[in-house]
């Protein structure tokens, strides 16, 4: 399986020779949940693009620092480039970002949050009539943690989505639109320790208790690899099912 990941930021460079770039954080990952899986990376920040869309059989996007609201070149092809994927029915696994993204390229919609900056580690709950459906999402609990880092959060879904999981901070946490497209709004590919140095490198956006709690929240066990697998069953999965078609 050859998987694409679109590159939307690179990690400060501050912070690159302790954590390293995006590309290393998504290597680690899959590693430990699928070492055969083979990526591909391609700097959509910078206009890079796969040649033809079946180059990879399925794609991923990183998180950014930029909205998906932002106008910015690179963003409104990148919203193409999605919207195109979405209608050739190519498996696509949308992180943070990208899974803003999902909803800003298929009619739906992105605003900052009224309940300010998401940080640390964050905990949503399934809805458990949607999960027992599908069967990539292998022995859930009812409730999964990943680390976040998002000012923004998706406020109208598109059409033809189901939330498989959210919180009262963020309602749309997981979802899955039409078949083939899944977002996650938490980062799987983050460390405690890189989430602890971005979050003391970026202090001042953040208010006393807020930054307090996210620190104190890193201590908590996440769920990366049991997140990173559902999302290699899901790309798996759905390969098969569209290979057959």
């Amino acid at each position: 399986m050859i998987l694409g990941v679109l590159l939307c930021d690179d990690v400060r460079l501050e912070l690159q020779r302790k954590h390293g770039n995006y590309p290393a954080m998504f290597s680690e990952l899959f590693g430990q949940v699928d070492p055969n899986m083979q990526l591909n990376f391609y700097r959509v920040i910078d206009g890079q693009y796969p040649n033809a869309l079946d180059e990879c059989d399925a794609y991923i996007s990183t998180g950014s620092q930029y909205g998906v609201n932002d106008e910015a070149k690179w963003i409104s092809v990148f919203e193409a480039f999605i919207h195109q994927l979405y209608h050739q029915l190519i498996p696509y696994v949308g992180i943070c970002f990208g899974h803003q993204m999902i909803a800003r390229a298929l009619d739906g919609e992105v605003c900052r949050s009224s309940q300010g900056w998401g940080i640390g580690v964050k905990r949503v709950s399934f809805y458990p009539e949607e999960v027992i459906q599908h069967s990539w999402l292998t022995a859930p609990d009812a409730n999964y943690a990943l680390i976040v880092s998002h000012q923004e959060q998706i406020t109208e879904l598109p059409p033809d989505t189901l939330v498989l999981a959210g919180s009262k901070f963020c309602p749309y946490a997981m979802i899955l639109v039409g078949n083939h497209f899944l977002g996650i709004q938490g980062h799987p590919e983050f460390t405690p320790a890189y989430s602890q140095d971005l979050i003391q490198l970026r202090r001042n956006n953040f208010s006393e208790p807020t930054y307090d709690s996210a620190l104190d929240s890193l201590d908590e066990q996440t769920d990366h690899l049991p997140v990173a697998q559902w999302i290699v069953n899901f790309i798996k999965q759905r390969h098969l099912d569209f290979s057959h078609h």
